[in-house]
Formats: structure tokens, C-alpha cells, sequence
């Protein structure tokens, strides 16, 4: 099914944000009228009952590793945004925890790490930063979100900072700058597109970033949106615009006004947290997004389900590669294929998630047409 080829059926808003502003306030007149149609595929109910884009044209199926094969590291500790860093290594961070062992000697709302080796034989090691870490605990602690190595310098998007809030290091997380702004509307738990080592193989030169569309990253949105940033000026906040939607021939339109911000993805109640990275063997963008909900008490993190949806451009059309309301494991809070654990032609990959309160690792193989 081609892109043009969609069935609306289950659903079709259209939304003007010239009569019906993102925040609720009233129209502003002068401003461009700008329409977003929100569509579900009958397709989607078939091969992926329940997900809300039309199934892969590209990934004809997706198999996952024995549940008995997950690597898991770093127990107590979760979130787990990471990049692959000019030095060859991965760096993350965590939330709520004391890392890998040996463990730090205090809990840490926001601490740091390095994860050198392979999918299968890495080693996590803490990194002390004064500069960085946060104390704090659950929506009263900051926590990471975003990661991403450009230029050998280290960018972090921040949650739970009201909204959130942009810091980098220069010295592989040892030291750390904040950003004197935040994203005070909208972007409650944002997220970085990352490409190949120290940003290899990057499209274009700005960044871009991904977010559930609601100023805290514990309510589920209703859509996702998106910004982009020169790769140079990520510190600015005036350097930011926004997705606008698609032009008449299918090309992303910005804005340096968040108001006017649009979808870049839809799926009503159930836009919470994700992590994109562009597969360069396939030559697609792989958007893994959790759902909020769950039937354990201690969230998804024990159980629940997520989905990977891909795309040939980072503003889509994205489609569904994999999809489920109830994983055979707890997929945890937050999830990411980082793009050093991708084999060459792209259909061998890893799933970094923090089921189970842990770094935990699952072997999955595309398989593509």
C-alpha cells in the first residue's frame, strides 16, 4: 500500500490552528491556516490489530530473540537514552537508581555511564559528574530523555525540569553545561533522532527532536511533534523550529513559533515516551514509542506494550514495523535501537528497554522485503 493509498475509517480529525490553538487560546488572526488530518488504516487492524499507522510495506516481519536470551545490567536503574559517541562508545544516563556495578554509593534521579563492547558482551561504567547528576526521585527528580554525540560533544535532553531543559558536555559526561532556557511549552519528554557515530551519516546539518505533545513526560499525549535545530546551534533557543506540517508536494514545513507546531504522529491517549534512530542498512527511521498503560502496579516496566514504526524521511509517513499491547515481557518506560548494535544491512538489531528496572538488552532481526 503506497503512502496515498491510506483508508480513513476510524478515525479523521481535521484540526485548523488558525480557529483552534494548540494551548486553547483563542485564534490569532494573520497567522497561517494550517490543517492535520489524523487517520487510522483499516490495514493497521490486520497484520497489527490495534496500532495506529498502516502496516510496513518495507519489514514483512520482525522476530525477537528467547525471552531467556535478554541481557540485563544495572538492576534499580531505568530510562537509558543513549548515543554513540566519537570515541567509539556509547554514553547514557539513567533515572531513579545506582547504575551498573559497581553501583554508586547514592540513588541518583539523573546519573551517567559508558557502555563499551558489543550487544552481547558490554560493560557499563558509571561516570561522577557533580556537574550533572540530580537528586530527586519519580516527577520531583530531573531525568534524561535525549542523548546525542555531534561534533565529540555530548547533548542531553532533561525532563521534569517544567518542561525541559538542554545541557551538554564536552569531555564525554565528566562535566556538564545547562542551558539557561527550557521548552516551557509542550516537549515534556523529548527525545533526539540519532544517526551513526558522532552523527555519521546524518541527512542534513540540523538535529531533530521528538516529543509526546504535553508539558510533562507522565501524561500520555494525544499526538507526537517534532523540532529541528542547526547541528551547531542546539544551544540557542531561538535556533529551534518546529514541523508544520507537509507542503503540497510533500515536503516539511517549520516554524519558529511553537504555537503553530502540527502532528508528526497520532495516536489519541497513548503518545508517551520514545526514542528514534535512523537505520542506515535499511535506510529507514525506526521510532520506538512505549504505551503509558499497564496491569502491574509498577508500571511498564513489568508489563505492557510498544511499538516500532518506520519511515524513509524523519517527518514519515511512518508505518508499522512491530506492534503490541502486551509484550512477553515488561518493555519498561522507555526503549531505543541504538545504531552501534545495527548490523551493516540493518536487519540484525538490539533493543535497549528498562524492563525489568534494568539495562536490558533483546536481539531483534528485521525482515525485509
Amino acid at each position: 500500500m503506497s503512502s496515498t493509498q491510506w483508508f480513513l475509517v476510524s478515525l479523521a480529525l481535521v484540526v485548523s490552528l488558525l480557529d483552534c490553538r494548540v494551548e486553547g487560546s483563542e485564534a490569532q488572526p494573520g497567522r497561517a491556516a494550517v490543517k492535520e488530518v489524523i487517520a487510522v488504516s483499516v490495514e493497521a487492524q490486520g497484520r497489527w490489530p490495534g496500532a495506529p499507522q498502516p502496516p510496513s510495506e518495507l519489514i514483512r516481519a520482525v522476530e525477537w530473540s528467547p525471552a531467556a536470551t535478554v541481557i540485563r545490567r544495572a538492576d534499580g536503574s531505568d530510562n537509558w537514552p543513549i548515543t554513540w559517541a566519537d570515541d567509539d562508545q556509547l554514553y547514557t544516563a539513567y533515572g531513579d537508581g545506582r547504575g551498573f556495578e559497581p553501583k554508586v554509593n547514592k540513588k541518583l534521579s539523573l546519573g551517567f555511564a559508558k557502555v563499551s563492547g558489543g550487544p552481547h558482551d558490554f560493560i557499563g561504567t558509571n561516570i561522577r559528574t557533580e556537574t550533572g547528576e540530580r537528586l530527586g526521585d519519580g516527577r520531583s527528580g530531573p531525568k534524561a530523555s535525549g542523548m546525542l554525540c555531534v561534533g565529540g560533544v555530548l547533548y542531553m535532553l532533561v525532563r521534569n525540569t517544567g518542561n525541559s531543559q538542554v545541557a551538554w558536555s564536552e569531555d564525554h559526561a565528566r562535566t556538564w553545561r545547562w542551558a539557561d532556557w527550557k521548552f516551557e511549552t509542550s516537549f515534556g519528554a523529548p527525545t533526539f533522532l540519532n544517526f551513526g557515530r558522532n552523527y555519521a551519516g546524518a541527512r542534513d546539518d540540523y538535529v531533530y527532536l521528538y516529543s509526546n505533545d504535553h508539558d510533562s513526560a507522565y501524561e500520555p499525549g494525544d499526538r507526537m511533534v517534532m523540532a529541528r535545530v542547526p547541528k551547531d546551534r542546539i544551544r540557542e533557543r531561538n535556533a529551534y523550529e518546529f514541523f508544520q506540517g507537509l507542503d503540497a508536494q510533500g515536503q516539511p514545513l517549520w516554524t519558529g513559533d511553537i504555537r503553530d507546531r502540527v502532528a508528526v504522529f497520532v495516536h489519541p491517549g497513548r503518545c508517551y515516551r520514545s526514542a528514534v534512530s535512523y537505520n542506515a542498512g535499511l535506510k529507514r527511521y525506526l521510532w520506538c514509542q512505549i504505551l503509558p498503560e499497564s496491569t502491574d502496579s509498577r508500571g511498564p516496566r513489568y508489563q505492557g506494550g510498544f511499538g516500532i514504526y518506520e519511515a524513509p524521511d524523519p517527518w514519515g509517513p511512518w508505518r508499522t514495523a512491530f506492534y503490541t499491547e502486551n509484550w512477553d515481557m515488561g518493555p519498561g518506560e522507555s526503549s531505543s535501537l541504538p545504531t552501534k548494535w545495527m548490523s551493516a544491512d540493518g536487519r540484525t538489531c538490539h533493543l535497549l528497554f528498562s524492563g525489568d528496572d534494568c539495562f536490558s538488552v533483546r536481539k531483534v532481526t528485521l525482515h525485509a522485503r
